[in-house]
């Protein structure tokens, strides 16, 4: 296993592959336009004479900053409201369906927008830019002779969410008595069936998914980038840890970094856990307050160029680990590298615990316990994976934390997934956990997060020196809390 991720300058040579787009600043200039020539081009080969449509989101309400869903952004970089996209398998042609220019949108609002025209179909890399009026007509002469049409079916996620967020969230609103509506995704299914009678509807999102579970070398630089990013938002809640501060105070000082580091906003809802709130694996209420002797558990990553990251460590609140904390954080570090150094391409994940139970057991059989309860911790969580049929080592990530499905039950060379499991003390409602993000290569694996500390002399190191805080302007004090 390669244990360095490559140095900051390689990750910026790849980003900027790209050239910049500053007059068309609503399309993501992270990928050149033949990134998504070459998606949209696999879609092709997939759906044969069909027909795919998408909708893009729609305006944000309120004062919000607009982002595009993750289905619709992957096809196009694009990042305007009310966008509508087809592809033609017949022709190849691909046609994108924009807002026409609004004078008042510009000057008020957001600056430049990417309008119908040849200039956008440049920008874009798509074959025709078209007055978003036009699509009706297009989409009923592109269905004729009831060819088949792909479409989304699932929820779109706009950030903050995976796709079974949205999908669990779609349906309890349509079993909600008081509620009752359909996804918009099943409004417009509605409408393209109306307007075009005899055509079939077929899911695109499987297809899509397929593409988007092997990153190309262009989405793992932005990985990249997001788990550096995510790096810098783990040492600075480091740094600013100490007795009294509350959970929140850490989670300021995460987004501190990500806004620094030039990220959208959070891929997922803080975790940020003191003491007994470690034993929950999703706590996010964010109130408690650090107390000296507690181990605090800080999984929180940024939403970056469409892209996510997911790392998770585990420092004490004081800045120095017990006796005790050292036994417990040592040995779940020794099982967890044991799991980390099994993993292998062209493996199953049965095959990588199988590989890695024979380590693990040694670490049973060799670490110097003194801690009976920490010593039944490790056995149990070994006998967890010894008892049961694994069928993944964590979860992918990619445009989202909870990302598409591995598209082969190997692991394969471009797959991005993060491993991350716990090893608790029930009695004391405690838990730990760490988790680092996997690139698997043709050789083996990388871990994308191996410069985020871990060892245990690296964490104290950190939070010795001097946090966000300690730069700023004493805090003031306030007599309310956070509810």
């Amino acid at each position: 296993m390669r244990l360095r991720s490559l140095p900051l300058l390689a990750v910026l040579a790849v980003l900027t592959l790209a050239p910049p787009l500053a007059a068309q600043p609503v399309v993501g200039a992270v990928f050149p336009p033949e990134e998504f020539a070459a998606r949209r081009a696999a879609v092709f080969q997939r759906i044969g004479d069909g027909v795919a449509v998408l909708a893009g989101t729609t305006d944000r309400p309120g004062e919000q900053p607009l982002r595009q869903g993750n289905q619709f952004y992957y096809l196009t970089g694009v990042v305007e409201p009310q966008a509508l996209l087809l592809l033609d398998g017949r022709t190849r042609r691909t046609t994108l369906f924009l807002r026409p220019r609004d004078e008042r949108r510009i000057t008020r609002m957001f600056g430049p927008m990417l309008v119908p025209g040849d200039s956008a179909a440049h920008a874009t890399g798509v074959d025709a830019v078209v007055d978003r009026a036009a699509f009706t007509a297009t989409f009923v002469d592109a269905a004729r002779d009831g060819r088949t049409v792909y479409t989304p079916f699932r929820p779109e996620v706009l950030g903050s969410a995976s796709s079974g967020d949205v999908v669990r969230l779609a349906k309890t609103t349509r079993d909600d008595p008081w509620d009752g509506r359909p996804s918009r995704e099943a409004a417009f299914r509605a409408r393209l069936q109306a307007a075009a009678p005899g055509i079939t509807l077929r899911d695109l999102d499987p297809i899509l998914d397929t593409l988007r579970g092997t990153k190309s070398p262009r989405e793992v630089a932005v990985i990249r980038e997001a788990t550096r990013i995510t790096g810098d938002a783990i040492v600075e809640a480091m740094r600013d840890a100490r007795p009294g501060v509350p959970e929140y105070a850490l989670q300021a000082d995460a987004e501190f970094a990500f806004k620094r580091g030039g990220a959208y906003g959070a891929a997922y809802f803080a975790l940020i856990a003191t003491g007994t709130n470690t034993f929950y694996s999703h706590y996010h209420r964010d109130t408690a307050v650090l107390r000296d002797g507690d181990l605090v558990q800080f999984d929180y990553a940024p939403d970056f160029n469409y892209y996510v990251s997911d790392v998770t460590r585990v420092f004490p609140a004081n800045g120095r680990f017990t006796a005790r904390q050292r036994e417990f954080y040592g040995a779940y570090l020794a099982l967890y590298r044991a799991l980390l150094h099994a993993i292998r391409p062209h493996a199953t994940p049965a095959d990588i615990v199988a590989a890695a139970l024979p380590a693990m057991d040694s670490v049973l059989a060799t670490y110097r316990f003194t801690d009976d309860r920490i010593r039944a911790a490790a056995t149990q969580f070994v006998a967890g994976f010894r008892g049961r049929h694994v069928t993944s080592l964590g979860h992918t990530i990619g445009m989202e934390v909870h990302d598409v499905p591995y598209p082969t039950p190997t692991l394969e060379p471009g797959q991005v997934f993060t491993s991350e499991p716990a090893m608790t003390i029930p009695e004391e409602h405690l838990g730990i956990r760490l988790e680092d993000v996997l690139l698997v290569t043709d050789s083996g694996v990388e871990n994308l997060s191996a410069d985020v500390p871990v060892e245990i002399a690296d964490i104290e190191r950190v939070m010795a020196e001097p946090g966000l805080s300690d730069r700023a302007a004493p805090r003031r004090s306030s007599k309310l809390s956070r509810p």
